[in-house]
């Protein structure tokens, strides 16, 4: 018999457990084929006592008496064994029940029935006006629940949500067993208010009496509602942006961006600018060949644009005051919540104006345009959604001259990192006050900007920050120390934001713009038909440019913008 090293053994028969070589698979608790476990040892033979449960960590050890904490441990993982069993057999009834149910589903077969009235086809938006009518609806289904022999479900098809009752026959075909989330389907039935007590989206319901699946999602580890959740990381979002755009919050931001771009047309047709569309092929520079993306075109080199501008310019003696919405491309490698490699770019030329006339301009589009959109119908719905806390900006916006901004950070202690040391670490970085002809980064702008609390025109940057094309300023306050020039340039800074729009009056003298071009060492002959808008007919004329991702950004409240583009564009992603 076998010893133990605690006194004799228990009554009852011997069971073995080797925890090295042992198998609670193979295993019988016999001392040739031990089991690896005391609790698998205790659902196979009972409880211990009166069982004699004989343990020992390996081959060179004795066999012993199994203690008492390791038994209480063993009957603990017994337990778990007993209900995990349990669970797996409930599952296994649950899913032959499924089966049998699945069988007996296929056996129903639904008809359309022709003695009842016609449906109306319709969307979900103009339900309303069909309400007491039956109605054919299509969709995607958004939320199901089933509740007895009733399910109801949530379906959307880009214009609205529809809460939709399956009851009887419709809820027990095989097609209503495979139902999940994103599948594509057909409603026909009675639309009714919901009673006064619940509350369904529009204020309606449809009791079906007829449904089929046009197509069907996946289920189980595929499923849409296991793809991704809440918790997924950026990069996976990003992979999954094709299903993403499926969720309330980021169709809401697609809405509103639709509703964004029509309102802004609006308002600046209102203000007698025509819409043009220049190329976004280009074999020239506007904000600096660092940021260029070059690609060989046929025999040439050639670029995708920066900006639409030098084209807008021309256009202005043949049509006016110009703006195109167009995309623009910059391959600065920026990382930044704040920067695309390729982002919608609404830009606009305006002649015979002033550098006050172009910021009065710049303010009453701005200020047009987010009055259309709040009156268009549906946005208050969608800004309860994403940004309930916005208020549109008050007039007259604020004019800061870039000299009084230096001044407003110096006297409120705001300094800035110098540029020998901003790739140190923190605690490396040194910090000096800013002095006037310094570049005001984006941390120090945007802090004065929230704590001043109004919208601000910032104007007069150095020459020396801006780009080439921009015009100085005349007389005294063009002059700067040291010979400083300073610009007719502007910024417009929103709290909360930053900068919104940049714009500027345009160099509109012929030498002085081929001045600028040496001065910036850019050769002025692939310019040549630029330089001609000065040569024939020249004039006063300036205009701005808007990143509308990062406008929408603003009124949608989102942490970035590439939220706010269909298919974001940056550094390392170029996929879907």
């Amino acid at each position: 018999m076998a010893t133990t090293s605690n006194d004799a053994p228990a009554e009852g028969p011997s069971v073995y457990v080797d925890e090295q070589i042992g198998s609670d698979e193979a295993g019988d608790g016999s001392i040739q084929k031990p089991y690896h476990s005391a609790a698998q040892a205790i659902v196979n033979h009972g409880p211990s006592p009166p069982l004699n449960i004989l343990t020992r960590k390996s081959e060179t050890e004795e066999w012993a008496a199994i203690g008492i904490s390791a038994l209480k441990k063993a009957r603990k993982g017994a337990e778990g064994i007993e209900k995990k069993k349990q669970k797996a057999l409930e599952a296994e009834a649950r899913a032959s029940q499924k089966a049998a149910e699945q069988a007996k589903s296929k056996d129903v077969v639904l008809e359309e029935d022709a003695s009842l009235p016609e449906a109306v086809k319709t969307k979900i938006k103009y339900l309303e006006k069909h309400r007491g009518k039956r109605v054919r609806v299509s969709g995607w289904v958004h939320r199901l629940r089933s509740q007895g022999k009733m399910m109801f479900i949530v379906i959307r098809d880009g214009t609205g949500f529809l809460q939709v009752i399956l009851g009887g026959k419709l809820s027990q075909i095989h097609d209503a067993t495979l139902l999940t989330n994103e599948a594509t389907i057909e409603i026909v039935g009675q639309l009714q208010p919901v009673p006064e007590e619940k509350s369904a989206p529009g204020g309606h319901e449809v009791l079906a009496d007829f449904w089929k699946v046009i197509g069907h999602a996946p289920l189980g580890e595929n499923s849409y509602l296991t793809r991704f959740n809440q918790e997924s990381g950026p990069s996976l979002l990003a992979d999954l942006r094709h299903l993403v755009l499926r969720g309330e919050t980021q169709a809401a931001v697609l809405k509103l961006r639709t509703c964004l771009l029509s309102s802004f047309r609006n308002s600046l047709d209102g203000l007698d600018l025509k819409e043009v569309t220049p190329p976004c092929i280009v074999q020239t520079q506007v904000e600096g060949g660092a940021t260029l993306f070059g690609f060989q075109y046929y025999e040439e080199k050639a670029y995708l644009t920066q900006s639409s501008q030098l084209y807008l310019e021309t256009v202005l003696p043949a049509l006016g005051d110009v703006y195109c919405v167009q995309e623009s491309f910059r391959a600065e490698t920026s990382h930044t919540r704040r920067h695309l490699s390729e982002f919608t770019h609404l830009e606009a030329e305006l002649a015979f104006i002033t550098f006050e006339d172009l910021m009065t301009h710049i303010e009453d589009a701005i200020c047009n345009t987010i009055d259309h959109l709040l009156a268009t119908p549906g946005v208050s719905e969608l800004m309860a959604v994403l940004n309930p806390e916005f208020k549109k900006p008050t007039r007259p916006f604020m004019r800061m001259p870039y000299t009084d901004a230096i001044a407003w950070l110096v006297e409120n202690k705001v300094q800035h990192v110098t540029e020998e040391t901003e790739d140190l670490p923190d605690d490396q970085k040194v910090y000096v006050d800013h002095v006037v002809g310094d570049d005001i980064a984006e941390a120090a702008e945007r802090k004065m900007t929230d704590a001043i609390g109004r919208p601000i025109f910032l104007y007069g940057f150095p020459s020396h920050l801006k780009s080439f094309y921009m015009q100085k300023m005349k007389g005294p306050e063009g002059q700067g120390p040291n010979g400083m020039a300073f610009t007719e340039s502007c910024d417009l800074l929103m709290p909360g934001v930053g900068e919104v729009v940049g714009g500027s009056m345009r160099i509109h003298d012929a030498d002085e713009l081929i001045a600028a071009f040496k001065k910036q060492g850019i050769p002025s002959e692939p310019y040549y038909w630029y330089v001609d808008q000065r040569r024939y007919g020249t004039c006063e004329h300036g205009g701005y440019g808007l990143g509308v991702e990062r406008f929408l950004a603003w009124i949608a409240n989102r942490y970035t913008v590439r939220e706010c583009q269909l298919y974001g564009r940056w550094p390392g992603r170029a996929t879907p």
